[in-house]
């Protein structure tokens, strides 16, 4: 089902006195053939708004767009749901450059097939493989751990706290220039994320794998993570080289705050325009190793089409 947006001017009168007025808005639509009052009274939501007396749009067109994420449109009725599972990570193979700079996996056999025949009955066989790599590999979460010597280590953290989680996704494509790579709390503002994984897409997994991906990527600002801190989320994901700024100098706030604060942060996601602005259940476990601090997950989302 395509998804629409509409786009108009408005200017919006309130009962007690004052008026709000605004440009080039862009709202999502939960269906195309929409009456503008409705339209309006959908912006009233979506804003926030109190005491509303009337609302005049100008200039309305409804295109087909992917939503951003509006509050309070719904999936357009009388059409049934099914399950969709999208995968967010990233496949590990032997010599993959995660990140510039760190050892790359490699993958060696303890027992080939052919070696395992003497020792198993007639027709049996199998392989079994070393894999040699940093936890910073793929598509991986940190612990409190990473950055705490004294914070939960992976086998510390709550299963409930990675399974499931209502997922607020943010599709900031072009919310971002090279000149101004930060995500900053004005552009998360617009959400209830209090429990919810926060999934920043920023489109920089294009560049997975390649040169390109290990400098000039977007980042999460340390203003960004407090604001995320204070609004309750449990956990933060970006499909980027960092949730911080690499080139910065050696500072990492967002990482210090967020792990500080004991929400888990997951790095190198993908796939994340494929995902709805909210309503996926998201899922991020890593196995529990004691005394470790970051190790590549199965990040996965289930979306209700």
């Amino acid at each position: 089902m395509p998804d629409y947006r509409a786009h108009f001017d408005f200017d919006i009168r309130f009962a007690n006195g004052g008026d709000l007025s605004g440009t080039g808005f862009r709202l999502d639509l939960p269906g195309r053939d929409l009456p503008e009052a409705e339209i309006g009274r959908l912006l009233v939501q979506h804003l926030g708004l109190a005491l509303v007396d009337e609302v005049d749009l100008r200039g309305l067109r409804i295109v087909e767009e992917p939503h951003r994420g509006s509050r309070g449109v719904a999936a357009a009725p009388g059409v049934a749901a099914s399950t969709r599972i999208v995968d967010l990570s990233h496949p590990i193979r032997a010599g993959l450059v995660t990140y510039p700079g760190l050892p790359v996996p490699s993958i060696a056999p303890h027992l080939t097939r052919e070696d395992s025949r003497a020792k198993y009955a007639p027709g049996t066989e199998f392989a079994m493989d070393i894999l040699t790599m940093i936890g910073n590999t793929g598509t991986y979460l940190d612990s409190p751990f990473h950055r705490y010597a004294e914070g939960s280590d992976l086998a510390g953290l709550e299963l409930s706290s990675l399974v499931g989680l209502r997922a607020e996704v943010f599709h900031l494509e072009d919310a971002w220039t090279p000149e101004r790579r930060g995500i900053r709390p004005e552009t998360l503002a617009d959400r209830d994320v209090r429990g919810a994984a926060v999934l920043l897409h920023t489109g920089w997994d294009r560049w997975f794998g390649r040169p390109e991906y290990g400098s000039g990527a977007p980042f999460l600002t340390g203003e960004g993570a407090q604001w995320l801190i204070d609004a309750g989320a449990t956990l933060v994901g970006i499909d980027s080289l960092n949730i911080d700024d690499t080139e910065s100098g050696g500072e990492r706030p967002a990482h210090t705050l967020l792990l500080g604060a004991g929400v888990h942060v997951v790095e190198h996601l993908t796939n994340l325009g494929e995902l709805p602005p909210r309503g996926a259940r998201f899922t991020a476990a890593p196995p529990a190793v004691e005394g470790f601090g970051t190790f590549p997950v199965r990040a996965f989302a289930e979306v209700l089409d």
